[in-house]
């Protein structure tokens, strides 16, 4: 009798235990739907913004299930230089905004510029301002959902790769030479993915921190909130499921390195230290893939995620002088 009644019991609680992990994987999926919606997605309304700095770690906790707002960026300063407004168009009607600007003299080439995520063309007018000094042409791009460009939703470099050959054929068609692009961040994986998917072929590409894939990337994000260890790994994975799911592509086959492996033009890769968003590893991993033997990776020792050109302006000219005056 006691022996049926310990079965029953162990029956039972192993029904319980079922019940328990079945509803916990349904909440937690959840919450990776709904974090995958809000993260990939840019409100209009720039007072949803989530203030990370500001919350305690109960509320980054609820921030991590729940998922965190952004506003769509906006342009906050323009050119002193003359520029000319471009409207480009993907494939599925939504229009997107560019800036091109023609070298004071005779261009020795044009340099088309790509931003990192949540940010715009207006974020790297420094970049844009040394590339004209150098004497070149440069062409300052919104992603789509950034900036002047329409739409909300973004696949954090995977379909932005259109916009990339849409500024690339841009440049060929006005019979601009000598092409070379820069990107940041989202930027360089879309440039990548863009050589790999359109067999574009530049002069050169600058590669600033490219992260290593959309789970690498999602990781980061974690840590970023102020999480580190057990939550990444998990959620991250979950999170990259989902945001494929909604955002209509396999986003487990999002992986620089597998678009590095195609990229054959002259490469100057450019990463910091001290980045705790894209990690050495990432970098490793991006660098060793690049399939072109002109190629190079400089390391910024004082560096985060930020813009080199603020962080050591006379390291990053006399290294991206030398790049394009090299490979011109």
């Amino acid at each position: 009798m006691n022996k049926q009644n310990f079965k029953q019991k162990l029956r039972s609680s192993l029904r319980w235990l079922g019940w328990v992990l079945l509803v916990q994987f349904i909440l937690i999926n959840i919450s990776a739907a709904l974090y995958a919606h809000k993260y990939s997605h840019f409100y209009n309304d720039r007072s949803v913004a989530t203030d990370f700095s500001k919350e305690n770690v109960f509320q980054k906790t609820w921030r991590l299930f729940t998922g965190p707002k952004f506003p769509k960026s906006a342009i906050y300063e323009k050119p002193s230089f003359p520029f000319e407004t471009i409207n480009l168009t993907t494939k599925n009607g939504t229009k997107i905004e560019a800036w091109y600007g023609k070298a004071d003299s005779v261009a020795t080439g044009t340099v088309i510029l790509f931003h990192g995520l949540s940010q715009n063309k207006a974020a790297k007018l420094s970049e844009a301002y040394e590339f004209r000094y150098q004497g070149y042409n440069v062409m300052m791009v919104d992603f789509r959902s950034h900036g002047n460009s329409e739409g909300n939703k973004t696949t954090i470099g995977f379909s932005e790769s259109e916009e990339v050959k849409l500024a690339y054929d841009y440049a060929v068609k006005n019979g601009d030479q000598h092409i070379f692009l820069w990107g940041t961040s989202m930027g360089a994986v879309a440039i990548a993915k863009a050589i790999a998917d359109y067999d574009i072929k530049p002069a050169g590409v600058i590669l600033e921190m490219p992260f290593a894939s959309m789970q690498s990337h999602l990781r980061a994000r974690v840590r970023s909130n102020g999480f580190s260890g057990f939550p990444e790994k998990p959620f991250a994975f979950l999170v990259t499921c989902w945001t494929g799911i909604e955002r209509g592509y396999n986003s487990f086959k999002f992986k620089t390195d597998k678009y590095a492996a195609k990229t054959n033009c002259p490469v100057l890769m450019q990463c910091g230290a001290r980045d705790n968003t894209v990690l050495k590893y990432e970098t490793d991993k991006v660098f060793n893939a690049i399939a072109s033997k002109n190629k190079k990776l400089v390391i910024y020792e004082n560096a985060d995620h930020e813009s080199f050109l603020q962080n050591d302006p006379i390291k990053w000219r006399n290294e991206v002088e030398g790049f394009l005056a090299n490979n011109k």
